[in-house]
């Protein structure tokens, strides 16, 4: 099958022309969730449809400040907020995961508008702070429990840990997955006690101001959650300087900008950074399973994942065969802009950069790379789409061989023994994700344990790992610093207080006390702690 110009049908035959915004994105509802982003010096963002590149909205943009005040709302919020019983926190997440599920529709016509995304990634992405929410709602109770442990001298004395929330959390969330990371950092930091100020990309600020409504109709005390709006570079300092911790998911260059400052204002941060993600094929892969998941890994949200596949390594004696299915495959790939689940690649988040993405096959071509396929913008299509794209012949030279594309493009590369193919997986200053095939499930996971990567998927490409709730997800090496997710992804937005009781004053020599015979008794004391269990 071909379209009109007889490209392969990797190509759409619905020009942007005639894309239809739906019906739910009325002006006034638009007008209504920027309402709440403070811009007291007058400047906006013209925010755009992706598949027409038509304005929705102009998007205020906030000054110093604004975030000055949105900080001092937050603060003054949160100090109600965490007098709360946890339980009471609780219940407001508990309708708030009903109101997300039952909206999700509406949300996925505001992602896919804002970020040019298909219908299925909408809507996967959708489900994300539910489940979080879920996963928290059960482990919230006894991350958050008090607990006392004995002290240095048995019965007498006690030490209780107990966790404090640290204030007004400062989220600086991406543009690819705008909904999910806007709200799922921010609900175990809620839940723990705290306020946000959330800074989204300018892009996509509409899906996550839309959560954050939903939220406040299931009791999220208003203020409680702020939104400022600006360019990084505008935002950011003043965001960071009033922040009592900051979360930030972006590339690994504004990462090392946001730990240095985080780390001279004295407060933590949590950076989940850039990628170049490895996926190793065993010789012994059934294809129709692997061709399916790899697809996904490498053309999901066309390409824009921080964990997304940009490396795949095949077995040299099945080579031909396992790059003729995939390449078929990838050909096969209906791309087109629409507010339906027919297309299975949407738009690339800009005309900025989709253009990035092809200076980086070009780069690739100029120096000697091949296009197995695609490799070309389609303007037919929209402003920002770009080809499913395969390469071969791929170095380290190349931007592609060695940067984050962050497009989808992926390059493939024979390889003669496993050991080979993990040192190839390994030759990176990136460590955040990686992927293992094969039939032989432990040999498959014996491979995964070799790689320096934060997250492994054997027999998937990434989505196993990042819905894994229970266990923390970060990056390795260039990747990033701590994790979301698991117990860690909760208790990072606690301070830890330790209460200690002594219950008789048998600390130090009595008054009077000969001080060698206090040290006798310490000393025996000392040996005695040894032998009992102290919990």
């Amino acid at each position: 099958m071909t379209t009109t110009d007889d490209r392969p049908a990797t190509a759409a035959a619905t020009p942007a022309a005639r894309v239809r915004r739906p019906a739910t994105l009325t002006d006034a509802f638009l007008r209504d969730l920027v309402a709440r982003v403070p811009g007291s010096g007058g400047q906006t963002w013209d925010l755009t449809e992706v598949y027409t590149g038509e304005t929705l909205v102009q998007l205020p943009q906030s000054t110093p400040a604004d975030i000055e005040r949105a900080f001092a709302a937050a603060r003054s919020a949160q100090q109600e907020w965490a007098s709360w019983p946890l339980r009471k926190r609780l219940k407001v997440f508990k309708k708030a995961h009903s109101l997300l599920i039952d909206n999700a529709q509406l949300t996925a016509d505001l992602i896919q508008a804002e970020s040019g995304k298909n219908r299925r990634m909408a809507i996967e992405e959708t489900c994300d702070p539910p489940m979080v929410i879920s996963h928290y709602l059960k482990r919230a109770p006894k991350l958050l429990k008090p607990v006392t442990r004995g002290g240095p001298v048995p019965v007498v004395s006690t030490s209780t840990e107990i966790r404090q929330p640290k204030g007004v959390v400062g989220i600086i969330a991406p543009w690819n997955f705008p909904f999910a990371t806007g709200l799922s950092d921010a609900i175990p930091a809620l839940m723990a006690g705290n306020a946000i100020v959330l800074k989204p990309d300018n892009k996509t600020a509409l899906s996550p101001l839309h959560g954050i409504k939903l939220l406040e109709q299931a009791g999220l005390p208003k203020g409680l959650f702020q939104v400022v709006c600006g360019e990084g570079p505008d935002v950011g300092p003043t965001l960071i300087d009033n922040a009592n911790y900051v979360m930030f998911t972006g590339s690994t260059a504004t990462g090392r900008v946001i730990g240095e400052r985080a780390g001279r204002n004295l407060i933590g941060c949590c950076l989940e950074l850039g990628g170049k993600n490895p996926m190793i094929v065993l010789d012994d892969v059934d294809p129709d399973e692997w061709v399916a998941g790899a697809l996904f890994g490498v053309f999901g949200n066309t390409g824009q994942i921080c964990m997304h596949i940009e490396r795949i390594y095949l077995p040299e004696s099945r080579y031909d065969e396992l790059k003729a299915r995939f390449v078929a495959a990838a050909e096969s790939l209906r791309v087109a802009a629409a507010y339906d689940f027919g297309p299975e690649l949407g738009s690339l988040i800009s005309v900025d950069h989709m253009q990035r993405v092809h200076s980086h096959v070009q780069d690739a071509v100029a120096k000697g790379a091949t296009i197995v396929t695609g490799g070309d913008p389609r303007p037919d299509i929209g402003p920002a789409f770009f080809e499913p794209t395969v390469l071969e012949g791929v170095t380290t030279d190349m931007l592609t061989g060695c940067m984050e594309t962050f497009g989808p493009v992926v390059a493939l590369h024979p390889y003669r023994s496993v050991d080979q193919a993990v040192a190839l997986a390994n030759d990176t200053d990136y460590g955040l994700n990686a992927s293992v095939w094969g039939a032989d499930v432990d040999r498959a996971v014996s491979v995964a344990r070799r790689i320096h990567a934060g997250n492994v998927n054997v027999n998937d490409s990434l989505a196993t790992a990042y819905a894994s709730k229970g266990t923390p997800s970060g990056g390795v090496k260039q990747s990033g610093v701590g994790a979301r997710h698991g117990d860690q992804g909760l208790l990072k937005y606690t301070d830890v207080q330790n209460l200690a009781v002594l219950k008789k004053q048998v600390m130090g020599a009595r008054l009077g006390q000969d001080y060698d015979e206090y040290v006798k008794g310490m000393l025996t004391g000392l040996k005695m702690m040894r032998r009992t269990r102290i919990r």
